[in-house]
């Protein structure tokens, strides 16, 4: 059993934000391999279902992005999974161009409040994640406003090809492993979207 986690917030005045890429990806996930992603345990969303041969769990954390770590630590301990084997968190990354992916097998929160949270619920920091770029904050830009707006129309197009990278990066993991998809996915592909 995998349990692929993207975070974000819920309810509809967060749907398409900066910081709810998480739950893009994994409706983007969802919809190409047919799971139906509402089901409820553990305060998120789950859906069951195969990825290339892999029994997985589909969750979106309902909890709101600071707490992030309390629901997917109840899924990890109902679902007895090993975080860092069993556990994939997709995320936001202001460091990251947008729609530009990073991967990674372990490491700290990196300022990310949901990722804080996680691995202050698991009591480690050693479980696989991708960063998905949103593109770095303006200068004066509060953090909060920031990942809480939307996307420009050029950046949209940018992420919905970063959304589909994702799903390829997931499946490379669940097929070959976390270190062929970061030999894959982590390098720079193209530069940030520009306002139009």
């Amino acid at each position: 059993m995998f349990i692929i986690a993207g975070l974000g917030n819920p309810t509809l005045q967060y749907e398409g934000t900066r910081h709810n890429v998480g739950f893009e990806v994994i409706d983007a996930l969802a919809g190409k391999y047919n799971i139906s992603v509402d089901g409820r345990k553990n305060r998120a969303y789950v859906g069951k279902g195969l990825i290339c041969g892999r029994k997985v769990i589909l969750a979106k954390p309902q909890t709101y992005m600071n707490l992030s770590g309390e629901s997917i630590r109840g899924l990890t301990d109902y679902y007895k999974v090993e975080p860092e084997d069993e556990l994939l968190v997709i995320y936001d990354d202001v460091s990251l161009d947008v729609g530009q992916l990073r991967i990674r097998k372990k490491g700290s929160a990196g300022g990310h409040n949901g990722i804080k949270n996680i691995i202050s619920n698991l009591g480690t920091e050693v479980f696989p994640r991708i960063k998905v770029g949103v593109g770095e904050k303006p200068k004066n830009y509060d953090l909060a406003d920031y990942v809480l707006g939307h996307f420009s129309k050029a950046e949209r197009e940018l992420m919905e090809e970063g959304y589909k990278q994702a799903v390829c990066a997931i499946e490379t993991i669940l097929e070959e492993g976390t270190d062929a998809a970061m030999n894959l996915y982590n390098r720079k592909v193209r530069p940030a979207a520009k306002e139009v």
